[in-house]
């Protein structure tokens, strides 16, 4: 038995101290995904709730075989998702995604320059991907998932998941060129973009 069938097995019975610790152990993974996707703290931290609030909910149809990651990740996918179709706004800057892209030394003025100039690149690069390309590129770069577990997570193909994220990295890679001129993009660190 997982430590998640244990925790899940616990808020059936009413333990409220178990559905904290299920809280707590996944509360940061649904909030980066959502502040990927929709980019605005104030609506990340009410996918986090809405997303709580439906674990609490379907608590006794939960498998915690498979572990909650994966059922989380769809859940918030989803509300971010439905967001986005009602509220078509331009989000904040994505600062995580930007931290991970290797450019320089960032100390020296010149380096803060470039960060900063980076992250405005990413942000306008990701304002153009596809909603569903996005999502892999913040579920692979930003969460860390495999492609097989996105491909369980959005109830998809692998191959559409690996040509999603290979459409994605393309568009990407043609407008951040100018950043990675003498890099190639074939790493989970460069690529991040």
């Amino acid at each position: 038995m997982t430590e998640d069938s244990v925790l899940i097995l616990k808020a059936r019975q009413g333990d409220i101290t178990a559905f904290e610790a299920i809280y707590n152990k996944y509360k940061t993974q649904v909030y980066r995904t959502a502040m990927g996707l929709v980019r605005n703290a104030d609506v990340a931290d009410e996918i986090l709730q809405d997303c709580f609030v439906r674990v609490h909910a379907n608590l006794d149809k939960l498998d915690g075989e498979r572990g909650l990651a994966p059922w989380l990740h769809r859940v918030t996918v989803n509300l971010c998702y439905t967001y986005l179709a009602r509220n078509r706004t331009n989000a904040e800057c994505l600062d995580d995604l930007a931290e991970a892209l290797p450019c320089g030394p960032t100390s020296s003025p010149e380096g803060l320059t470039l960060r900063a100039e980076l992250q405005a690149a990413i942000q306008e690069g990701l304002d153009r991907l596809e909603f569903a390309h996005k999502t892999v590129v913040v579920l692979y770069y930003l969460q860390g998932l495999t492609v097989e577990e996105i491909a369980y997570t959005l109830q998809c193909p692998v191959g559409t998941v690996k040509s999603r994220l290979f459409y994605a990295r393309e568009a990407l890679r043609a407008h951040l060129a100018p950043y990675y001129a003498a890099e190639p993009m074939g790493t989970r660190a460069v690529a991040a973009a």
